[in-house]
Order: C-alpha cells, then structure tokens, then sequence
C-alpha cells in the first residue's frame, strides 16, 4: 500500500455527537489504521487528545481559541426572543460565528506543507472557504484538496432563509479551487454550481462496523415498543402526523425518543398518557445498542431521502440500519395510517431495507485515498 500524508479539517470531532464528528473521527481513526500519516485540525482548545492519539496513531493539532460565539439566550422572554433575533441576524448576514474560520485557517495552514491530500469537512462552510484563501496553485499545502459537504451552502435544503446573494462567491472559490467536492449521495450534484459538478464524487458516510454491538436476546416486548432517535425540523422531518395517530390509538404501547428537542415533544406527555418516554441523546454505540431492543424504528424522510431514491441516506438512518430492527419510513406530509397499523400488529412486510455494506468506513477511507491516485 502507497503510505499517504493526510490533513484533515474540521469543526467537529470526538467526542461530539454529530454525523460531521462521526465522519471527521471515523475517517482519520481508518485512514491511521491503513497506515496512512495523519494529522487532525480541529478546535481542540481545553481538551487532552494525547491518549486517542496514542490509541488510534494519529496527530490532533488544534485550530486555536474560537473567539467568537453565538449570544447566549437569556432573561425573560422579550430578552430572550430579541438575542434570538440577534443570533439569526449575525447567522444570516455575516455566518456569525462560524465566519471566524475563514480568517483562522489560512494563518495556520500557512505552516503546513507536503501533504498528498488534504480533506476540508463542513459544515461549518468557511471550513472550505479558510483553505480557499490560501489554496495556490502551485500547492504548497497537499497535492490533491477534497472539499467534503454534508449538503451544499446556497442551496441547502434545510435551511429556512435563504442565503444572502454574496456569500456564493465564497462557494465559488472553494468549489473553483479544490480538486474534488465529495457528498454523502449523489443526488446532492443537483445542488451545487453547475459549473463545479464534474468535481463531484460521491463517497458516503462511513461506519467501522466491528464495534456494532446489537442485544443478542430475541426482542420479546409485552406491548409494541418504537424508537425515533433524531431532531425534528418542522415541515421536514415532522412527526406531528404521526403523534397526532398515536394519541387517537386505543391499544398500549411505547414510544421511546432520543431526541436534544425534548420540548417539542413534552407538549404530548398528556395527550399520550404516560406512552411516550422522552430521553437524552447518548453515545451512539449505545443508541444503536438500545435501538436494537425495540420492536421497530420511526424514520421520517427529509426532501432528498426517500425510498425511491437509494442514494440519499443519511447517518441517522445509517445507524437505524445497524441496530437490525425494522425501519417504519413515513412522510411528514402524509401518513400512511394503514402501514403505521401494521407496524403496531407487528406485520413488517413494508419495513425499509438498507444495504450497509457499502457504508464500510475501510472502503470509505479507500475512496478518500484512490482519488490521489486518479486526479
């Protein structure tokens, strides 16, 4: 095997609970692993990474103090409804305070030379637009930049407010500028500059599959218990269809949430009488742990994941996958009572089915890699 430099950059890292960390820690743990050199850019600032680093055999450098934060909601709620307002107007205009990188990474990348490959992770965006700044063409840095997106930035699908029309020169550079824009599945091209979409290569989400650890007991439940682990986004990733039939079903059961949006879903305690039981988010190796004693799982699809459409699978259905129950796929603008009841009876004829194989972090790490050699 032909032994690379790597250079990772990303906001997110271990121990975060986040699909960006995963991907960042994944990647770097596996490319370390196939012997790759690797070295890790993260705001590492007040945390000691010395024993993962002796663990995995990979350098973390950090990007330094991160000045920069958002207002902190406080006070009454006039107070607290004005810094909201504040908080989105920096967000809007100026990417308040993710802007900061823009201006942090050329000054310590200016420092780094002699990479084969350097791989950017957003979001946050001005990640990639940090390196454009410095990015030459002579490529002092690393042969080869693969700008990774989890979505695009002026036409995200999530978001929403639209972007403010100047911030499309900052895709521009970075999209003009790197080699590759690497996407979790491919019909993300759609969303980027047309110009920029032959740099596109799609390299999913990848999971190290030896530390799954599933409940060996058969699932043995005495009344129908679910799982939804997620946020929600109103008009997107909705479950108010969904909870609106539940709290009109006569019949016992359990709705388990793992959710940071605990009080978008506190509004239904006393609707559902005591069958919902609303938790924290935990360690993902142990969610998927107790995902796996449920009796099936609550998917709701986004604009781009759908059963027709294979590629678009995000992480958190990644890991629905893993844990080996059945996956109950719903709309959040139509639901299919009919499937819903089936589910509860514990027919799960129309269970999703995904293919994990292709979501192994080895070929993953090798997809990053091969383009060094391709380009």
């Amino acid at each position: 095997m032909d032994k690379k430099r790597v250079l990772i950059i990303s906001a997110s890292f271990f121990p975060q609970n986040s699909p960006r960390s995963f991907r960042t820690t994944e990647l770097a743990k596996e490319l370390s692993r196939q012997g790759h050199d690797v070295t890790v850019y993260i705001p590492a600032e007040g945390r000691d990474y010395s024993s993962f680093m002796a663990e995995h055999g990979l350098k973390i450098k950090s990007l330094g103090r991160l000045k920069w934060k958002e207002i902190t909601l406080k006070g009454g709620s006039i107070q607290r409804l004005l810094r909201r307002a504040i908080n989105r107007a920096l967000k809007l205009f100026f990417e308040w305070p993710d802007i900061q990188f823009l201006f942090k990474i050329p000054k310590i990348l200016k420092y780094e030379h002699g990479y084969d490959l350097l791989i950017s992770i957003a979001v946050p965006h001005p990640i990639h637009w940090g390196v454009a700044r410095i990015w030459h063409k002579k490529k002092d840095i690393a042969n080869i930049w693969i700008a990774d997106c989890g979505d695009s930035y002026m036409f995200a699908r999530l978001d929403t407010f639209k972007k403010m029309f100047y911030f499309k020169y900052f895709e521009k550079s970075f999209c003009k500028k790197c080699d590759f824009v690497s996407v979790p599945f491919d019909a993300m091209r759609t969303q980027f500059y047309k110009e920029f979409r032959s740099k596109i290569v799609t390299i999913p989400q990848g999971f190290d599959l030896t530390k799954i650890k599933r409940c060996d007991k058969p699932v043995q439940n005495e009344k129908p218990t679910f799982m939804f682990a997620g946020s929600i986004i109103p008009g997107f990733r909705d479950l108010t269809l969904f909870i609106d039939f539940l709290k009109n079903y006569k019949n016992d059961f359990l709705f388990i949430v793992y959710t940071n949006e605990k009080g978008w879903f506190e509004k239904y305690k006393n609707d559902l009488k005591g069958r919902i039981d609303i938790r924290n988010y935990i360690d993902r190796l142990i969610l998927i742990y107790e995902m796996s004693k449920v009796d099936f799982l609550v998917n709701v699809d986004t604009v781009l994941d759908s059963q027709s459409n294979t590629e678009a699978i995000p992480s958190k259905l990644i890991d629905y996958a893993l844990s080996g129950r059945p996956i109950l796929n719903i709309n959040s603008h139509k639901l299919d009572i009919e499937k819903v009841k089936a589910f509860l009876y514990g027919d799960y004829s129309k269970a999703r089915v995904i293919d994990i194989t292709r979501y192994d972090i080895k070929l993953v790490a090798k997809n990053f890699t091969s383009l060094h050699v391709t380009n």
